[in-house]
């Protein structure tokens, strides 16, 4: 009897790999939810081709802290990482990134129209 040669590199084998779009969407809603402070029961993904990559949409709501906070400490915005647009814009890359990483897909693109306002203190949604 003979041992296996080691593996010395990565070997390409015949077959393919496919994630359904469902179960990228629930990645896609946990990344959301992540980014955002919201559940992810909250967030609507939708998929589209955009040249061979695909192109994300998201619908969602964004965790904010009570306007009662903010009006006592008007610090609490950027501690808690800035406006709305600005939480919108940085959530973008981050959302692409954890999506590309955890499912191998390549994103063209994600596109964000948040829904509304959830209340938060701390790491806590109202």
């Amino acid at each position: 009897m003979t041992a296996a040669p080691a593996n010395t590199g990565e070997r390409e084998l015949a077959g393919h790999n496919r994630i359904s779009t469902a179960a990228l969407t629930s990645v896609a809603q946990a990344a959301t939810a992540q980014a955002l402070g919201v559940s992810a029961a909250a967030v609507r993904a939708s998929w589209a081709d955009d040249a061979g990559l695909l192109a994300l949409s998201l619908a969602t709501p964004i965790g904010m802290p009570p306007l009662g906070d903010v009006v006592r400490d008007p610090g609490t915005v950027q501690r808690s990482g800035g406006s709305v647009l600005d939480r919108a814009l940085s959530a973008k890359a981050v959302i692409l990134a954890l999506v590309q990483d955890l499912t191998g897909s390549r994103l063209s693109r994600v596109d964000i129209r948040i829904t509304g306002v959830r209340t938060h203190r701390g790491g806590r949604v109202l």
